[in-house]
């Protein structure tokens, strides 16, 4: 029997920007349906981006999505039991999913960080994943260094 794929959602864009790419990423930063405080959050993060950037002509949303470009990972590993031990297995993430998961990433480590309010860890994590520092860009790079490191075991593919 063929495999029945998802259908792909639809984003609505959101008010400030026009963006649907916003609203997925606001989607993803909303704990318990409170849709407008995570937009109020990521509006006032982008206030602040324009705000931190000095001789920068790019906009806070350009900025954004650079910083996004910037965290996303293109392999992940995967563990996989074989003869008695874990193997952990290189697999190449789909475009969609390596959105996603760069967009949780950027929140995660952003949750992480020191700053008083949430717009203010937000508004730095972004502002340092687009100059390619930064934690989510570490982390990013340790999920590559693991996947090359075990880059032998790649012909085991699920």
């Amino acid at each position: 029997m063929k495999k029945k794929y998802k259908k792909q959602k639809k984003y609505a864009p959101d008010p400030k920007f026009n963006d649907p790419f916003v609203t997925r990423f606001v989607n993803h930063l909303m704990k318990n349906g409170k849709k407008n405080l995570a937009y109020r959050i990521f509006y006032n993060a982008m206030n602040k981006i324009d705000e931190i950037k000095n001789k920068e002509k790019k906009s806070s949303l350009d900025i954004w999505k650079e910083g996004l470009k910037n965290v996303t990972p293109y392999v992940e590993v995967k563990s996989r039991r074989m003869g008695g031990a874990n193997i952990q297995i290189p697999i190449s993430i789909s475009s969609k999913n390596r959105v996603t998961k760069a967009m949780k990433l950027l929140i995660k480590c952003s949750i992480l960080r020191k700053e008083k309010s949430m717009s203010n860890k937000l508004a730095f994590e972004i502002w340092e994943a687009f100059q390619g520092q930064g934690e989510s860009v570490k982390r990013k790079d340790n999920i590559h260094k693991m996947a090359e490191a075990n880059k032998a075991f790649s012909h085991f593919r699920f």
